[in-house]
């Protein structure tokens, strides 16, 4: 069918319909008869703007990326959640849920109810809060493209990395409950339920790729989510480049990396596990998220060649045009495997980004050092508090600033918030120039009771910041010159990503305007393998509705 054409004011009815019928609790029909035919392929291009989608289609006509929009519907006003890190962005995609509800913030955050790891011995009353980093920094050997596992023959082998990647994490490394004395590790920090957990309940097989170890949280609360899940370490050193060089520093490294987990879907597609060891038929829901556009966005140069864009912030330079090139050729190899395998008629894919990343034009970025900031007010803390320790618990800072603090009052909170958008000084430009910022780099900051009424939760959470600033357009938290963008925070750039539903069960091509959020991805996803929305608890507590207008 041809590209549907609506009014503006037909439009507005549109959106109000859907936001009416896009029902979730009850909603999908409990067919058992074509449920296992069924098959959802979900895509996450990390970095990817709704724009830059807009560009490269009009720029390649013909291209995967292309057919894939002219044969679904396109979201072209899709939000991811904030903070816009990798984390919050794909639970969001698989469960539903913001991060009041499933309780992850970052990859990298701070727990007020929990002990440091190492810890053995739990007593009533005793201190509570610790870093909660989950990261590449989890893994047994996080220097290993293999986490750790002892694969011999790395890269070549990476395929026969194991599906189950808790056992990569080292356990010592963890935050421990001070409940049980026993580290948690991620699927049990989650307090919400994932697309996979359901798809299994229901029989049916699922799938996922990712790039550290700890994406284990996919697994949901249960566990066992996903069968096979296939997590080479992105943070690694990478083969071949020298050393301290891990596979994001270098795009064409990048590439060869998000290739490795492109033929594992590959041999998912085919009916095999991830490895193509042992045939364990086509996953119900699966997928992957491809990290080249992220690398190629934020990376000054690769190659010799200058990263991120043109000075008018729309036109990619030559490394992400690559990356997308890329990204375009790859999809392209996966929906070509679908048609081969006879699966066209019953698999839908879904592309969407966990994040974007800001900024995009050259001259607005300005690097600022956040480490001299936390400094700063901790010692402006300590001179107003005399005999007091550090001010500062935890801070995460890149396109957006997180900070947890060891006194939870109002007061501190309005004190660091005070401080902060009290400093003045100098950071860089896009050619490591100095370059004065005011404030901090904030245009505005939430602290104590503000940040959690920002983030829906109750005063007090021990999950939430203490204090969350949203940055001066073009900040970027950093003390060097080895990134030019990055992501975690509310610009639009951060959070306006693309959102295709294409192939089977979307019998038409269209263009909706309707603001949607990438946690309507979930209840979509179960709504297309005839499975009830419903049945995801972030979708009951939230509210999330399935995707308007699919057929």
């Amino acid at each position: 069918m041809g590209l549907r054409q609506r009014s503006a004011g037909a439009l507005a009815v549109a959106c109000a319909l859907a936001a009416v019928t896009a029902t979730t609790a009850g909603a999908a029909p409990q067919d058992d008869r074509h449920r296992s035919d069924r098959h959802v392929l979900l895509l996450s291009v990390d970095g990817l703007h709704q724009a830059d989608l807009d560009w490269f289609v009009a720029h390649h006509p013909d291209s995967a990326l292309a057919k894939l929009v002219g044969n679904g519907v396109a979201y072209t006003h899709a939000q991811t959640p904030v903070p816009s890190d990798s984390f919050p962005g794909m639970v969001g995609q698989v469960t539903g849920g913001n991060p009041a509800t499933t309780g992850v913030y970052y990859d990298d955050s701070f727990n007020h109810a929990l002990l440091p790891p190492g810890t053995t011995t739990c007593t009533p009353g005793q201190a509570t809060g610790t870093e909660v980093s989950y990261t590449e920094l989890l893994d047994k050997d996080p220097l290993s493209l293999d986490a750790g596992q002892g694969l011999a023959g790395l890269p070549d082998s990476i395929l026969q990395l194991t599906g189950a990647p808790q056992t990569l994490i080292d356990p010592s490394k963890l935050p421990v409950d001070p409940k049980t004395c026993k580290p948690v590790y991620p699927h049990q920090y989650l307090k919400v339920n994932t697309v996979f957990e359901v798809a299994r309940q229901h029989g049916l097989r699922t799938a996922w790729s990712d790039k550290h170890a700890a994406y284990e949280i996919l697994n949901g609360p249960s566990g066992t989510g996903v069968q096979d899940l296939f997590t080479p370490e992105i943070n690694s050193q990478a083969a071949g480049a020298p050393s301290g060089v891990d596979w994001t520093k270098d795009n064409a490294k990048t590439q060869q990396y998000d290739g490795y987990k492109v033929q594992a879907v590959l041999n998912e597609i085919d009916g095999y596990d991830h490895s193509r060891g042992t045939r364990v038929g086509v996953p119900g829901i699966f997928g992957m998220n491809f990290q080249s556009v992220s690398t190629a966005e934020k990376l000054p140069k690769s190659g010799g060649l200058a990263g991120g864009y043109l000075a008018d912030g729309v036109t990619p330079g030559p490394v992400l045009s690559s990356a997308l090139d890329f990204v375009d050729q790859k999809v392209g190899a996966l929906v070509g495997e679908i048609a081969k395998q006879h699966l066209a008629g019953n698999t839908t894919v879904i592309l969407s980004a966990k994040h974007g990343q800001s900024p995009t034009k050259p001259a607005e970025l300005t690097r600022i050092a956040d480490g001299k900031l936390m400094d700063g007010l901790n010692a402006a803390w300590k001179a107003a508090h005399p005999g007091a320790g550090d001010l500062v618990a935890q801070s995460t800072n890149d396109d957006a600033m997180m900070v947890w603090l060891t006194d939870r009052s109002q007061a501190a909170a309005d004190f660091a918030k005070k401080f902060l958008l009290a400093q003045s000084g100098t950071g860089t430009d896009i050619d490591g120039k100095p370059k004065a910022f005011t404030a901090s780099g904030l245009a505005t900051v939430y602290a104590g009771a503000e940040a959690a009424r920002y983030f829906h939760v109750s005063a007090g959470d021990s999950r939430v910041p203490d204090l969350f600033g949203v940055v001066q357009q073009g900040v970027v938290y950093t003390g060097g010159k080895g990134k030019i963008a990055e992501h975690g925070g509310a610009a639009p750039a951060d959070r306006d990503v693309p959102l295709v539903v294409s192939g089977a069960h979307v019998d038409h091509h269209e263009k909706v305007t309707c603001p949607v959020e990438t946690t309507q991805i979930a209840p979509t996803i179960l709504r297309l393998l005839n499975l009830d929305p419903s049945a995801l608890q972030a979708v009951r507590h939230e509210h999330t509705r399935v995707l308007p207008d699919l057929r």
